[in-house]
């Protein structure tokens, strides 16, 4: 399935926002130093298709129709380019929803070789849906949010449930157990042998931030992360559209209206997450080492990781 031109042409400053405010956001991040960059950057790599000009040694990222958000957080085809000429390594690291293995599903995931699985859901997520690991593959709990389960409140408004998705992308920054959760999960990324693996329930919002990260750590620049974060609604198209059709079901279309924010990501979402980094910490760097307590040699191993 290909995505849209719309999808992954690189986002626009909206008209509503201040220039000022724009450009300090975006100098953040080293990574988006210059978008004249992006002119470089094929469609493929934005693509929800997979295939073509792969890394020597590595098998093309399957599609898994039982675990639908399953991708290579380096992106498809080649890899991510980074702003300072490099490009990123391919089957090294990979995110996904619950892993809700078909067989067919599972053989396709062996063949990646898998070391690790890292399973980012609370306790009372994880007793609900217990993930079917690939063989090969230990798998350990990180409940980055730090509480027993997680359930979504109820909303009277579209705007409230806009709302929630920001302050739950903010707290990722100003958390306690959030900033332990992601320093303890990003060192382990970087000190683990093997490939390996992390998701969430719905791969989009937890996983979304950690592939951030990593994507910045990479110094890829700051569109093609939130392009990147963005594709999870394209390859959660049909499993939105069968959770919307159930809410409109069972309780009206004014309630899956209401809900429908939390079934997606938004651009909006992830620019939380890094106006809070930004906010919080001055920058990217500081927000990794004073927010996440993680040492530099540590980033830098996960660097020279997702880097080719």
């Amino acid at each position: 399935m290909l995505v849209t031109a719309k999808t992954c042409s690189p986002s626009r400053r909206s008209a509503s926002t201040p220039l000022r405010a724009h450009q300090s956001r975006r100098a953040f991040l080293k990574s988006s130093a210059s978008v004249l960059l992006l002119s470089g950057v094929s469609s493929s790599l934005l693509s929800a298709c997979g295939g073509g000009n792969l890394d020597a040694g590595v098998p093309e990222t399957p599609r898994l129709a039982s675990v639908n958000n399953f991708r290579d957080v380096a992106g498809a085809a080649a890899g991510y380019p980074t702003v300072d000429g490099k490009q990123m390594r391919r089957g090294t690291f990979y995110r996904a929803n619950a892993l809700t293995l078909s067989a067919a599903d599972a053989t396709a995931l062996e063949k990646l070789g898998i070391a690790s699985v890292y399973d980012l859901r609370t306790p009372g997520e994880i007793a609900r849906t217990a993930d079917i690991l690939p063989a090969g593959s230990t798998s350990q709990a990180l409940d980055v949010l730090g509480i027993s389960d997680f359930v979504a409140p109820t909303f009277d408004t579209t705007g409230a449930a806009v709302g929630f998705m920001e302050a739950q992308a903010r707290a990722y920054v100003t958390g306690a157990a959030q900033r332990v959760g992601y320093g303890e999960l990003l060192t382990r990324l970087a000190n683990g042998a093997g490939a390996q693996l992390f998701h969430s329930n719905a791969g989009k919002d937890r996983t979304g931030w950690v592939a951030a990260l990593l994507l910045s750590i990479a110094n890829v620049p700051l569109d093609v992360i939130m392009q990147d974060y963005l594709l999870s609604n394209v390859y959660l198209a049909q499993s939105i559209a069968a959770q919307t059709e159930t809410l409109r079901a069972q309780d009206g279309d004014a309630v899956a209206t209401i809900e429908s924010p939390l079934l997606n990501v938004q651009e909006n979402y992830l620019q939380a997450g890094f106006d809070q980094v930004q906010t919080s910490y001055g920058t990217m760097a500081s927000y990794l080492t004073q927010g996440l307590g993680m040492s530099q040699a540590t980033i830098d191993a996960l660097r020279d990781r997702l880097v080719a």
